[in-house]
């Protein structure tokens, strides 16, 4: 697989496939490589760990496009790809003779993630926090007095990458069926529109021009955090028979046997009764002490953490794996999340250029 994508949406996208067992070439500029490297601190051994999170499992080759041994050394790796995934703006890449129409050829998977899919857009670059505000997301996160939020990561680049490798593995058995070369198109846009999931069809469906609401829900009564006497605590009554639970640990039996509050829907519209109720009392107990009881009333329940009681917790710790790198020591990073499939242990993130010289020698036979 032929990498020629940088930041975050391709780079997770070709890290998916390469967790997955493909063999991933990543292509990089001379001097600087991938964006990413430079995003810090923290850095190291001269990469942040923004790229570090990226980029395992895969090669690193340098090739300089404005020089024409190094297209022709391009052209070389993409004719023996399998499959090729770009995010360079439309038309970078065929000014380059790389571009779809260029490489197409029996058999080939190329995969693009733009910004933006035709239309008026279609030149833009694109940033995850740029499509935030144009999707409506920042319009729907954050506390509702304050100034438009962002998600704390960049979500919908992870998603529109995870949307890209289905695509990318969707159509290789499209051409196993029909050996035919395969072009798919993700755009980070379109992505971002589709993971509004529930928002959109409330708008869609119901006409509801949706607002922030903190960590409410716009659909579920209760279902958010509360303050407690010493942090904060997710409650999350989801069901009618976990709402009534959930009023026994509070000690509110009036609430749950309340006609207008029976069903999900009707605790919606009486959300300010519900809410102003639970926090009253939640806040006269310990977080710890509302997660023990919700716990063994079968009610969904957490604490409120930050991340460094993500990684203390003994069920993160399986989800950290130790690399070996000859080149930066020992590298704790989160492993894939998919078991029972691809690598069992994976390769650290390429230095630039590390596979340079290997790569070249292969392809000129010296």
């Amino acid at each position: 697989m032929l990498d020629f994508t940088r930041v975050l949406a391709g780079p997770h996208c070709t890290m998916v496939l390469a967790d997955l067992g493909a063999d991933v070439i990543k292509v990089e500029r001379p001097g600087t490589g991938d964006d990413t490297r430079q995003w810090g601190p923290p850095f190291l051994a001269g990469d942040a760990a923004y790229y570090l999170a990226l980029n395992r499992n895969k090669r690193s080759v340098v090739l300089d496009f404005e020089d024409s041994a190094d297209r022709d050394l391009a052209r070389r790796l993409a004719a023996g790809a399998d499959v090729i995934v770009e995010n360079f703006r439309p038309g970078v890449l065929d000014r380059f003779g790389l571009g779809w129409d260029d490489l197409r050829a029996d058999g080939l998977v190329y995969c693009s993630i733009p910004a933006f899919g035709p239309g008026p857009r279609a030149d833009e670059p694109g940033y995850d926090i740029v499509v935030q505000a144009l999707t409506g997301f920042m319009s729907i996160t954050g506390d509702p007095s304050g100034e438009p939020a962002k998600i704390g990561v960049a979500l919908l680049d992870l998603v529109t990458g995870l949307y890209a490798a289905i695509a990318v593995l969707a159509a290789l058995e499209t051409r196993r069926h029909t050996g035919e070369s395969q072009r798919v198109t993700v755009p980070l846009f379109d992505a971002a529109v589709a993971a509004l999931a529930n928002q959109a069809a409330n708008h869609l469906i119901g006409g509801i021009v949706p607002r922030p609401m903190g960590s409410a829900h716009p659909n579920l009564v209760p279902y958010q955090a509360f303050a407690a006497a010493d942090g904060f605590v997710v409650l999350a009554g989801a069901t009618d028979a976990q709402f009534r639970r959930l009023c026994g640990v509070l000690g509110l039996e009036s609430l749950g046997s309340d006609p207008r509050l029976a069903t999900n829907a009707g605790r919606v519209a009486h959300r300010e009764v519900v809410v102003a109720e639970i926090a009253r009392v939640v806040v006269t107990g310990t977080v710890d002490s509302w997660v023990e009881a919700c716990h063994a009333a079968e009610v969904p329940a957490a604490p409120v953490r930050d991340l460094a009681a993500l990684f203390a917790a003994p069920e993160t710790m399986g989800l950290v794996e130790e690399i070996a790198d000859p080149g930066r020591g020992l590298l704790r990073l989160v492993r894939s999340p998919m078991s029972g499939v691809g690598t069992t242990a994976s390769l650290p993130p390429p230095r630039l250029g590390e596979h340079t010289v290997e790569v070249r020698a292969h392809l000129w036979g010296v």
